[in-house]
């Protein structure tokens, strides 16, 4: 499988792959406590830069590939998404750490992330591509299933939040011969958009 840091855009976004640089745009969107209240590490105020280094780090140990989201239609930056867990061995990926400044939820960008991200991680040969999230994040889960992604369960009691109770983390995943279907479906969600 071969996954590389590198821009990838549509009509809608633009990915560029994290840099130094992305710091200071990012800071404000991430300041926004809802886009934390489900997550495993906290990164708004005074946890940013933690979280921005973990970031950087992950990306260095070519484990992960995260992105700055650049949104066409307002022309500034809407937040962050990575691929996660890269292991190159097995064919498998993660798409994870998404999140996005409140003007940018609900809309295009999440798709046209996604499709993205799935077309350079089925390209590049990717056998499968999981997302997880918080068992009560209900918006997450929404947004995967629309995506066309399996609901395949969840792991009791899987890892610790930054509040430091445990969470059920509930897996799905797209496969190659699923990934027709999925592009075809957000190819129509993007054209209406």
């Amino acid at each position: 499988m071969l996954l590389e840091p590198e821009l990838l855009e549509n009509a809608h976004v633009r990915l560029e792959p994290l840099k130094e640089s992305h710091r200071e745009a990012l800071r404000p969107l991430a300041q926004d406590e809802e886009i934390w209240a489900l997550t495993t590490k906290r990164g708004d105020g005074v946890w940013f830069d933690p979280w921005f280094d973990m970031m950087l780090k992950g990306q260095e140990s070519r484990i992960q590939i995260s992105h700055a989201v650049w949104s066409r239609a307002t022309g500034s930056y809407a937040g962050h998404t990575a691929f996660l867990q890269i292991d190159r061995d097995n064919q498998r990926v993660e798409i994870g750490w998404t999140w996005y400044g409140a003007a940018w939820r609900g809309g295009v960008t999440n798709p046209a992330c996604k499709a993205l991200l799935l077309e350079q991680a089925f390209s590049g040969g990717a056998e499968r591509v999981e997302l997880k999230t918080h068992h009560l994040n209900e918006r997450s889960q929404a947004a995967m299933l629309k995506l066309g992604a399996i609901r395949e369960g969840a792991l009791r009691s899987h890892t610790r939040t930054w509040r430091g109770d445990r969470r059920d983390t509930v897996f799905f995943s797209i496969l190659p011969e699923e990934w027709p279907g999925v592009q075809a479906g957000l190819d129509l969600r993007l054209a209406g958009a």
